[in-house]
């Protein structure tokens, strides 16, 4: 079993930054690909991120290219997001993921078995 904890969200200005932390625990959370995904109410779950278990695989949606990226710290357990330049756009709940199935990243929120709690991200204008 695998549980994971994100934390970082707030409010912030646009063109501000934050940074979400996702820390995992369980069985060899490690070596799960995992992502960041992120919704507003009466919308799908879309995917802003993910990475591979090596964390030298990357994907990062078009719409935050140039602005987040994604990263991990095996050591720690933990994937971070940093999201740089926020626009209001950018304003959902945002939740991890990992994939018990797969070292590699997926952009499929279907195929993660494992999602945390979310976290608040408010951007205003």
């Amino acid at each position: 079993q695998v549980q994971l904890v994100e934390s970082g969200g707030g409010l912030v200005q646009a063109g501000g930054s934050l940074r979400l932390s996702c820390a995992a625990s369980g069985l060899s959370s490690s070596d799960l690909g995992m992502g960041w995904f992120r919704q507003v109410p009466g919308k799908e779950r879309e995917p802003v991120a993910a990475i591979n278990w090596s964390g030298r695989s990357t994907y990062v949606a078009d719409s935050a290219k140039g602005r987040f990226t994604i990263s991990r710290d095996k050591a720690r357990n933990t994937i971070y997001l940093q999201m740089n330049n926020l626009e209001p756009e950018d304003t959902a709940v945002y939740y991890c993921a990992a994939d018990r199935d797969s070292t590699g990243w997926s952009i499929d929120p279907d195929v993660y078995e494992y999602w945390g709690q979310g976290t608040q991200v408010t951007v205003s204008s």
